[in-house]
């Protein structure tokens, strides 16, 4: 592994060791299943954590980099878990899958939920795969 992955690797796991242990355990669950689905390891962009790598140009020519698929444990483990899956522009794939993934709501492009045990693992791995499929066409 080069020395940079194993920075990003370990500035990831301060992250979630910084978290409440339940949240942490969600958070290595998510991580898991991330890279899984994307095929890249998981990079903080903030304070959130991304996967793959996006670059993306406007209308307007506005343009910038951003992950595929990420999410962000919120208010020190206390809030809600975002789930940036770019739902809104992937809505044909994605609305079938969210009425199976279990207690959750939703944004323009986010999915929240308070913890994993409320929705079911395999459709969210689904809607992780579809987000990261259209994010590459």
């Amino acid at each position: 592994m080069p020395a940079a992955d194993k920075t990003a690797d370990a500035e990831v796991q301060a992250l979630f060791a910084a978290q409440p242990e339940a949240r942490a355990d969600d958070c290595r669950t998510l991580a898991a299943l991330m890279q899984r689905v994307s095929g890249h390891p998981a990079r903080l962009w903030g304070r959130m954590v991304g996967f793959g790598h996006h670059h993306y140009v406007y209308d307007s020519g506005r343009e910038g980099d951003t992950f595929e698929i990420g999410f962000a444990s919120g208010a020190g483990g206390k809030g809600e878990l975002s789930l940036y899956l770019d739902i809104g522009a992937n809505a044909a794939a994605a609305e079938p899958l969210l009425a199976r993934l279990g207690k959750h709501r939703q944004g323009k492009g986010c999915v929240y939920v308070k913890r994993l045990s409320d929705v079911d693992l395999t459709v969210l791995e689904a809607l992780c795969a579809a987000a990261v499929r259209h994010k590459r066409t």
